[in-house]
């Protein structure tokens, strides 16, 4: 079996405190994040039991996890493992990345945002040329408010051209975006406008239950993050049966690590092997 897992586990703190974010400089205490650190590496060793199947992980933390050491070890030990395909994280890249140099490149992935208010882009640059200069495979992005464009023109600007900056759109903004607003985003992030629907979802086929799922740090199963109901729990002897093909339940996807996997959208011919990490299949021919 080949699947993929997004991974939530019970951090929901952050060094960052960005006003549109509910986790925003929030902090947890010695003993959640103990709790946090036991459930993900319980998780890991999971896999690790597991050599039949092979995965695909993308941790997608409420908050940022790569300033714990227990998230850089994770990624250490799961991009050494036979059975691990991709080993890939969101993150706002205010890690030392010394770590990196521990794990096995071909298999790790960073998904980064660059957040203007919290750290100078010159600093953000320096992680990303670092990354580059590491050959680690990673996206860099942005949210899509209007008021960071300059930041966002020079970030383009000193990023080497074959690494893919994308645009989150803001969904509530859109109605109050001019249009010079989604030219730039556009001229930025040439996909910049794949982001900016809600997708019809209801009834339609999606991978998410089948070959991608939802875990948290409890490990039970969720078809995906934005459809609450449990469907099985991966430390279950069974769990595997919670796993078919069914249609979504949901009226519309708006969000990239959701709407790529709906089927009729065949996002996999853009992002193909990048799709966890968020960049393109052939970035280049995008870019030109």
């Amino acid at each position: 079996m080949y699947l993929t897992i997004l991974y939530r586990g019970s951090l929901i703190s952050c060094n960052y405190g960005c006003e549109y974010c509910p986790f925003a400089k929030r902090q947890q205490t010695a003993a959640e994040l103990a709790i946090d650190k036991q459930s993900l590496e319980k998780f890991v060793n999971w896999i690790s039991q597991h050599p039949q199947h092979q995965f695909s992980i993308l941790f997608t933390p409420w908050g940022e996890a790569l300033i714990h050491s227990w998230y850089q070890q994770a990624l250490v030990k799961l991009t050494h493992l036979p059975n691990v395909n991709k080993a890939a994280i969101q993150t706002n890249l205010s890690c030392q990345l010394d770590w990196v140099e521990e794990c096995n490149k071909d298999k790790l992935a960073i998904w980064a945002t660059f957040h203007s208010e919290w750290v100078s882009c010159d600093r953000f640059l320096s992680k990303c040329l670092q990354l580059n200069h590491q050959n680690v495979k990673f996206s860099v992005g942005v949210v899509g408010f209007p008021k960071f464009k300059s930041e966002i023109a020079a970030l383009r600007q000193e990023l080497p051209n074959q690494i893919y900056l994308w645009i989150n759109a803001v969904k509530a903004e859109l109605p109050n975006l001019s249009p010079a607003d989604r030219e730039f985003f556009q001229s930025i992030d040439p996909l910049y406008e794949l982001n900016t629907k809600h997708y019809p979802s209801f009834g339609h086929s999606c991978r998410a239950g089948k070959s991608v799922i939802s875990v948290d740090g409890d490990g039970t199963i969720r078809r995906c993050h934005f459809i609450k109901s449990p469907i099985g729990n991966i430390y279950d002897s069974d769990w595997e049966t919670a796993l078919y093909e069914q249609p979504c339940t949901n009226q519309t996807c708006h969000c990239h690590i959701g709407y790529v996997h709906l089927d009729y959208l065949n996002m996999n011919q853009i992002f193909s092997s990048g799709l966890l990490e968020r960049i393109p299949d052939d970035w280049t021919i995008h870019k030109s």
